[in-house]
């Protein structure tokens, strides 16, 4: 057993606030403000917008962090519902991972990689199809997404030093960009552009092609900001993946609470000083109905001229290859820790000789691949801003829980504005999910459906087990004492 590879911990501090802010930065900063514009119609409401997502993104950073010192290991949030609530619940959450939240998310920021690199080489559009089955055309974008997914999953089974090298070369790079962008766009601000921005700021209302402004009710009017918080959750979501590696982390106990403030903190002042560069440079009609959404190329046009579509499209191609390698590295952790508490496919409990699940790489990798082919971008975005918000509100809520359950258990560190800044993200994120019910029901219904899909699957997975005699992979070394400590962690929990 000594010589089975295992997790090596050498994510350093750097490495992991790298993990945070470049699985969040994707290819959503750069082109979502334009349907929130749309939705919003106004100034106020588009910087609002993103300044409740991001204060949302950091009450749940701060609130994880408690969590992810209590319970050090391979899993994250599987690890956290699974010891708050029971081992079903945390199957549901890695069942929606698998089919939906993390996969679904890999395909959509390839899907964005392949826009952007078509704006450079149309060969691979949307509209260059290449094959018709029937039933469903494949065009060279998605081949591309595709081909993109494959590769980074292949880097990544190569070991951790890599894709670590990757995600902190390309995050880096793409922060160093942004705050180019950012700086050189309040360089030349226009300030008749920004007074003309800030006229009515605070009206709510749709900003139409035609130029009209008809008003919301107030009932209306609360869909349209939670419609328009789907694109600016999506681009704040990931930040948790750092959690998922936590067997590979240098002082995890420290560091991946540190990292996720970090994290999560530079990202969202990043994202506000963007929007308020497109307010600088961009009337609110062109930001809105900006040409295939990609409010950043208009910006960088404005700016620096002929020169800067080309650039602004070479640094979302560096953001979104990044973004897909930081969710791609931490995602197969997951149902490697899954398939040791014998509730996924055996096989993806092994590691390789690199010490990497790479079986549960593959595993991500054909299912990211198959969401490649089946939605749109923003098809993905409604389907899972929903399903991620509900299990961060149930993981936060786990807080709770084990104040009560564990009030001696050792809590290195402490969910910062405990019970009243927890308590406020449930509330919204409650509000944000039955608005989209209400307001989005096309993917949001399905999103439910595939989660609650997990329930009769986790029976037959434990009706397996049984019949196997117990798991049906070794458990995690790594957590040896903590299984012998915890009732939840016990067969009959």
């Amino acid at each position: 057993m000594s010589d089975a590879p295992s997790f090596k911990p050498s994510i350093k501090l750097l490495d992991a606030t790298m993990i945070v802010a470049g699985s969040m930065i994707g290819s959503g900063i750069f082109i979502v403000s334009a349907d929130i514009t749309r939705n919003t119609g106004s100034a106020g409401w588009l910087l609002l917008v993103w300044l409740i997502t991001g204060f949302m993104t950091l009450t749940a950073a701060l609130s994880y962090g408690e969590l992810s010192a209590m319970f050090p290991r391979a899993g994250g949030q599987y690890i956290y519902l699974k010891e708050a609530y029971n081992p079903m619940t945390a199957f549901l959450y890695g069942w929606s991972f698998f089919t939906v939240i993390q996969t679904a998310t890999i395909a959509a920021v390839g899907v964005a990689f392949a826009k952007f690199t078509a704006y450079l080489i149309p060969a691979f559009s949307e509209e260059n199809i290449l094959l018709h089955l029937g039933f469903i055309d494949i065009s060279a974008a998605q081949l591309l997404s595709i081909l993109v997914i494959v590769l980074l999953t292949y880097m990544n089974t190569r070991g951790i030093e890599g894709g670590k090298t990757i995600q902190t070369t390309f995050t880096l790079t793409k922060l160093i960009s942004l705050a180019g962008l950012i700086i050189f766009g309040l360089i030349a601000i226009k300030p008749g552009v920004w007074h003309a921005n800030w006229q009515n700021a605070w009206h709510l209302h749709p900003l139409t092609t035609d130029g009209s402004s008809p008003s919301y009710t107030t009932i209306a009017a609360l869909g349209a900001i939670a419609a328009a918080m789907v694109g600016s959750v999506f681009s704040s979501d990931s930040w948790h993946n750092v959690a998922f590696v936590a067997g590979e982390i240098k002082n995890p106990k420290r560091n991946i609470g540190l990292s996720l403030f970090l994290g999560t903190a530079i990202v969202t002042i990043i994202y506000l000083l963007t929007n308020i560069t497109y307010l600088a440079v961009l009337p609110l009609p062109d930001i809105a109905h900006a040409a295939k959404d990609r409010v950043a190329v208009s910006v960088a046009q404005a700016v620096m001229g002929n020169a800067g579509p080309i650039i602004i499209a070479l640094l979302i191609m560096v953001s979104t290859f990044g973004c897909n390698n930081g969710i791609i590295l931490a995602g197969a952790r997951v149902y490697y820790t899954m398939a040791n508490d014998g509730l996924f496919f055996k096989k993806a409990g092994q590691l390789n000789k690199a010490s990497v699940p790479a079986i549960a790489l593959w595993f991500q990798c054909i299912v990211a691949c198959l969401w490649c082919l089946s939605g749109r971008y923003g098809d993905l975005l409604d389907m899972i801003s929903f399903v991620v918000v509900a299990f961060y509100m149930l993981t936060i809520f786990g807080i709770f829980i084990l104040r009560r359950k564990r009030p001696d258990a050792e809590r290195p560190y402490k969910a910062f504005g405990y019970p009243v800044l927890p308590l406020l993200y449930i509330l919204m994120g409650l509000a944000f999910c039955g608005l989209l019910f209400v307001y989005k029901p096309r993917f949001t219904w399905p999103g439910l459906f595939i989660t609650l899909s997990g329930i009769p699957v986790y029976y037959l997975a434990g009706s397996h087990k049984k019949k196997k005699g117990g798991n049906m992979a070794a458990e995690d070394p790594a957590s040896d004492h903590h299984r012998k400590t915890s009732p939840l962690s016990q067969p009959n929990s």
